[in-house]
């Protein structure tokens, strides 16, 4: 039997703004939205992925509201791998991204820390070989 991890939940504060974002600045694209009893199923994908998607998950109490943007704590949350990384970081650039740390080469390969419009942090990364 084999497993792999289909949806990671991102709690958002909007779906339409959570939309905008990750579609227009981190060229992400929408697989799905569908309206369910009192909430929404957003799901998005960086294009052409075969791998694991975000879920956007509309905050709905309080203690949800508080986790936006903070799911780990203030640590970078999830990792984007690329396989042009000067294309990508000069796309989240001009797309007024919020850099956090900007392109490093390490001995892995290139990375950079990215913030989206939570505040949640994003590494993009270019695996070495």
């Amino acid at each position: 039997m084999t497993k792999h991890i289909a949806l990671v939940s991102l709690v958002v504060a909007d779906y339409d703004e959570a939309i905008e974002f990750y579609t227009k600045k981190f060229g992400f694209e929408l697989i799905e939205d569908t309206a369910q009893p009192g909430k929404r199923w957003v799901v998005v994908a960086p294009r052409g992925t075969a791998g694991c998607h975000l879920l956007l998950a509309k905050a709905k109490n309080a203690a949800e509201r508080k986790a936006i943007g903070r799911q780990t704590g203030g640590r970078v949350f999830l990792f984007l791998e690329t396989d042009d990384f000067d294309r990508d970081y000069q796309e989240y650039l001009a797309a007024g991204v919020k850099v956090v740390r900007p392109k490093k080469v390490e001995d892995y390969g290139t990375v950079a820390v990215f913030e989206d419009l939570y505040g949640n942090m994003w590494d993009l990364v270019e695996r070495n070989g």
